[in-house]
């Protein structure tokens, strides 16, 4: 992939959870990183550090804000609520498989979640932090959980906040949003990387 001279947001998901292992909705319920997830954030340190970034926003969950830390941005993090994980409501802690069992057919971003969040609404969350990223306009690092990244990843280029069910992220992960030609063009410069070469993730 060709360098860019256009701004880059670097999307990283939070480590390992006992619920991410496990495959249990987390969206509100504040769940530790287990040890592998605090040493994948870790392992994450040299790699983003070659970066420049302008501002670290994060999630208020304790998984985020660990990941943060861990991963050597703590200092420097300024907590967004709007990048917290989709709210699960009824299905907060349960698998996919539980509740298909009784709902069978369900589909997350199409059918949200009773007592929870639709994609609708956290694609307005999304698309505040987006307009907050482009105001910005310069290189910045989020950290966050997987399925709001997807919407955010989504909406940034254009689709409606269904179309996040096709970007699938590991625990760990980075992504890169950026741009191709100028500003008007939105695009996925990188997505899901759990292993990379040292160095810079900028591209």
């Amino acid at each position: 992939m060709s360098e860019t001279k256009h701004p880059q947001i670097t999307l990283v998901r939070h480590g390992e959870t006992a619920w991410s292992l496990s495959g249990q909705h987390t969206g509100r319920s504040d769940i530790p990183l287990t040890p592998v997830g605090e040493a994948a954030a870790r392992a994450l340190a040299p790699r983003l550090a070659a970066g420049s970034y302008a501002a670290v926003w994060s999630s208020p969950s304790s998984r985020a804000v660990t990941t943060c830390d861990l991963a050597g941005f703590g200092e420097n993090r300024i907590i967004d609520p709007d990048l917290a994980e989709w709210d699960y409501g009824a299905y907060e802690g349960r698998t996919t498989k539980e509740i298909l069992a009784e709902r069978p057919g369900w589909r997350l971003f199409r059918d949200g979640c009773p007592g929870g969040e639709n994609a609708a609404a956290v694609a307005a969350r999304a698309d505040r932090v987006i307009a907050r990223i482009r105001a910005v306009d310069a290189d910045l690092i989020l950290f966050s959980s997987a399925h709001v990244l997807r919407v955010l990843a989504a909406r940034w280029i254009g689709l409606p906040p269904e179309g996040g069910a096709l970007l699938v992220l590991g625990t760990a992960s980075v992504s890169v949003l950026g741009y191709e030609h100028d500003r008007s063009e939105p695009v996925l410069r990188a997505w899901n990387i759990s292993s990379y070469n040292e160095g810079s993730l900028r591209l």
